[in-house]
């Protein structure tokens, strides 16, 4: 069915009928609107022109609204009204006072820095609603390859050409160990310190792992992997309960240890780069904007 071709008016020509309907004279509507009678007669007479119908029955001392007038007026009414909320939304969106963001992130700052910064963020714009995504670095890229993520946080040494990366800073390794365990009062500990002891892994082919067994590698170090898991908080658990020993990023050991479970940072430092992704040439919404200057605020100052 062709569709029916719709007749060009403004949002002022819907005020000048609602003003007529109520006033009933050109020359009170014409003194609401602040613009003079001429005018406001010759904007009722090119929407009628437009409509191809009469709203108005001119008399010498007033106007009668037809019934068609009556009737566009009602329609008029909720135009305005839907036009004023629409344009209240957007300018809502644009202050970042309203909206969405999303952001898929890896678990170990998944975690460890978005929930104290998006606390932050909310208490200046309690109006946009957050969703984070926890996942492996491969998720974030397609979460960002496919916009179901504003932007993504993750390892940015290596990067698909659809996105670019920001640095953040960097994310440093540590061992985790059983509390009783007998390297577990050292300040720090070497990879070569760490071999022929038990330990609890991640899958070979995650990139975290990839980066433990590259930096052990350097160092002419097997480490002896007796139990492997698939997610950090897991690996932290069979650790805890004194089945091996086990490295993983600094950020993925939240809140209190407990007594079973000891942190002990490696020597050298093994670090990544952490950065934000995005889809390359895509702008951000304001929301996301105001969320990511706030993220690299947050990075840079516990740098």
């Amino acid at each position: 069915m062709a569709r029916a071709t719709l007749p060009d008016f403004s949002a002022r020509q819907l005020e000048a009928v609602l003003a007529l309907v109520e006033y009933g004279s050109f020359v009170a509507a014409a003194a609401r609107l602040r613009i003079s009678q001429p005018a406001l007669t010759r904007t009722v007479a090119h929407l009628e022109a437009e409509l191809g119908v009469r709203l108005f029955d001119r008399t010498t001392r007033r106007v009668q609204v037809t019934p068609a007038g009556r009737e566009f007026a009602a329609v008029a009414d909720r135009m305005l009204n839907d036009l004023r909320i629409t344009v209240q939304s957007v300018r809502e969106v644009a202050q970042e006072r309203r909206g969405l963001v999303v952001v898929s992130s890896v678990m170990s700052v998944a975690g460890a820095v978005l929930p104290r910064l998006i606390a932050r963020y909310r208490a200046d714009r309690p109006g946009v609603e957050i969703r984070v995504r926890e996942s492996v670095h491969g998720s974030v890229l397609e979460d960002v390859r496919s916009g179901v993520a504003d932007f993504g946080i993750g390892y940015i040494d290596e990067l698909p050409d659809f996105a670019v990366g920001t640095p953040l800073g960097q994310e440093t390794f540590c061992v985790v160990l059983p509390a009783r365990h007998k390297l577990a009062s050292r300040r720090t500990l070497t990879l070569p310190a760490l071999a022929g002891e038990p330990f609890v892994a991640l899958p070979s082919d995650s990139r975290t792992q990839r980066t433990i067994d590259a930096a052990a590698s350097a160092a002419n170090v097997s480490l002896r992997q007796l139990v492997v898991v698939t997610q950090i908080a897991t690996l932290l658990a069979f650790v805890s309960a004194g089945v091996g020993l086990g490295i993983v990023p600094r950020g993925a050991v939240l809140g209190p240890l407990g007594h079973r479970l000891r942190v002990v940072p490696l020597e050298p430092r093994l670090m990544r780069r952490i950065g934000l992704i995005a889809l390359r040439e895509r702008e951000p919404t304001p929301a996301a904007s105001g969320l990511i200057t706030l993220l690299k605020q947050e990075w840079a100052q516990s740098d």
